[in-house]
């Protein structure tokens, strides 16, 4: 039988309205299988592939005891406790068990935050201990997932608060080493996606199927010994209340090698209650964070100038006469009676202005603070000590302080007889260690440092950071030995008897004026006291720096300061089994 495809038959007709129909079914399918596909592989994906980020590790901090590294900071497991709205059918066994068990750790609203359902992934509570998440888990709770992630924890409390800083609620690390080595002790998260089945089981085929493992952060080790930072810390909050200053600082470091022993600071906080302190002063670490006129702690730097450049003896002598005249200006001693000709030695124990004065005129004409003088002043304490710049110790929010150059308009001769003697400028205490231990220590200036290594999950491998780059020869051995021997025999004149028998330590008090609406104040002092030990006289094995103060207080070096680094010092001896020499 013939169809009849004439036109206008109803064979012709039938075939046109197949064709037609044909060609709907064939642009429909174009549509949807081209135009539209990435569309609904959208929603494929969206009820077939799961993405989950794996967090990593925060990197756990250990302080040194002794030569072990011991934790200061851990991690304490916790769950984020989250729901897939798509698959829950009844939501207030749900918001009742996790209200019940999570406490104030549950999210406001659950309810509305399960209403979500085209939502797959939302919070219902974080920070959920191990024991209530197994809880959750036995009320076996369809639709409900939890995320392991960690907490800090400190098992010695506020031990070295400001060195350690804290992590905020972001997971980001605040102060101290944490915000410094922020990047280091995050890690990288890892990712997990994969496709699964309609019972939400992951399926193990699937282009869409990634495994990206977490990288933990660094474990970070500190230079900051427990214990010596633990005495330091007892040891000022008992010379605070013994003087009833308000504020305190220590700064205990290795002259051989920069590390920083112990920074301890008052007021301080706890890191695991960092959200309940009221005055966030207590969060910075005043050793590195506070510029102050460092007064006559500078005394022994200029003269390590006056000795390295050959102007000056210990035994050398100058007229004292209880003040001398730079320009316009007068500058007395705060000691009277010194006078006559006296040796640096005399003018270094009693302190006297005019001394240090001189000393800065014999590093130019003899007679005044010329540009020459000035020069080499900056030079030493600018260039080669490195007061008035960072030192790049591994810790947060250090402060630069000032140093004023000849060049600047403010740079005269007034200037740098002030900072002969330590007012004109503008220091940190890790700065004025750095120097001291500089000249002290054979003439080398060592980096600070307050990172000592790594070490692995169990702290049971350690390595050792990079040395830091040392500067040798920034005063020559016998400029470094004599000066030394200088400050030696500056504590000896007055506070030998404070010292263990047998040890070699020295030590320079300083009292500096403060400056409020850019004028010295009568009221109010910082005393600070700056002094190194060891078993002989070649070797110094530490330097201790103490500064106390406090709102309209006077306090001095000799009777605030000194016998906080007298304490600590004679402690020291013994926690470092040191030998009695003779």
């Amino acid at each position: 039988m013939q169809l009849d495809l004439k036109k206008g038959s109803r064979s012709y007709q039938l075939a046109i309205l197949i064709v037609i129909i044909m060609a709907v079914f064939v642009v429909r399918l174009f549509y949807l299988q081209v135009i539209k596909h990435g569309y609904y592989v959208g929603l494929a994906n969206n009820e077939q592939l799961k993405q989950l980020v794996i967090p990593a590790k925060r990197g756990e901090i250990y302080a040194m005891d002794g030569t072990s590294p011991v934790p200061v900071v851990l991690n304490e497991t916790v769950y984020t406790v989250f729901a897939d709205p798509k698959v829950i059918t009844t939501s207030k066994e749900i918001i009742d068990t996790i209200q019940r068990v999570a406490g104030g750790n549950a999210r406001p609203n659950l309810e509305g935050l399960l209403a979500k359902k085209e939502s797959r992934y939302q919070i219902l509570a974080t920070k959920v201990t191990r024991k209530q998440a197994e809880l959750m888990k036995n009320a076996n709770l369809k639709g409900i997932g939890f995320q392991e992630e960690s907490q800090r924890v400190y098992p010695e409390g506020q031990l070295a608060a400001q060195t350690l800083g804290f992590v905020n609620s972001e997971g980001k690390g605040q102060y101290g080493i944490e915000e410094a080595l922020n990047d280091r002790l995050t890690g990288q998260d890892g990712l997990l996606q994969s496709v699964t089945d309609v019972s939400n089981v992951p399926l193990t085929i699937g282009n869409n199927n990634i495994n990206k493992p977490a990288k933990n952060g660094d474990n970070v080790v500190m230079t900051v010994d427990r214990n010596i930072q633990a005495y330091s810390e007892k040891a000022l909050a008992a010379g605070l209340a013994r003087t009833k200053a308000t504020n305190g600082s220590v700064m205990v470091m290795d002259p051989q090698s920069g590390k920083v022993l112990a920074m301890a600071n008052l007021p301080t906080y706890s890191p695991a209650e960092f959200n309940k302190v009221q005055d966030a002063a207590a969060f910075n670490n005043s050793t590195i964070t506070a510029p102050y006129e460092p007064g006559s702690d500078v005394k022994t730097l200029t003269m390590a100038v006056g000795l390295d450049k050959g102007v000056v003896g210990p035994n050398s002598t100058y007229n004292n006469t209880d003040s001398i005249k730079v320009e316009d200006r007068t500058i007395s001693n705060a000691t009277k009676g010194q006078t006559g000709n006296i040796t640096f030695q005399h003018a270094l124990n009693y302190s006297l202005n005019t001394g240090f004065v001189t000393v800065a005129e014999r590093l130019g004409d003899g007679s005044n603070i010329t540009l020459q003088a000035r020069n080499t002043m900056y030079d030493y304490f600018h260039n080669k000590f490195g007061l008035g710049e960072k030192t790049g110790i591994e810790l947060a929010n250090e402060a630069k302080g000032t140093v004023i150059s000849p060049t600047d308009e403010d740079g005269g001769a007034v200037r740098y007889s002030n900072m002969a003697f330590g007012q004109g400028l503008d220091v940190t205490m890790v700065q004025v260690c750095t120097a001291f231990s500089t000249i002290i220590n054979g003439g080398t200036q060592y980096k600070p440092t307050v990172l000592a290594g790594t070490t692995n999950d169990d702290g049971s491998v350690f390595t050792p950071a990079p040395a830091k780059p040392a500067q040798s020869g920034v005063i020559s051995p016998d400029a470094s030995n004599t000066i030394r021997i200088m400050v030696h025999d500056a504590r000896s004149a007055f506070y030998a008897s404070s010292d263990r028998k047998g040890y070699y330590i020295g030590g320079k008090t300083g009292t500096s004026q403060t400056l409020e609406n850019g004028k010295y104040v009568d009221d109010q002092t910082v005393g600070t006291y700056l002094g190194y030990g060891g078993d002989s006289q070649a070797t110094p094995k530490y330097v201790i720096m103490v500064q106390v103060s406090g709102k309209h207080m006077n306090l001095a070096g000799n009777t605030d300061a000194m016998p906080i680094f007298t304490d600590i010092s004679n402690w020291m001896i013994d926690y470092m089994k040191l030998q009695p020499k003779g």
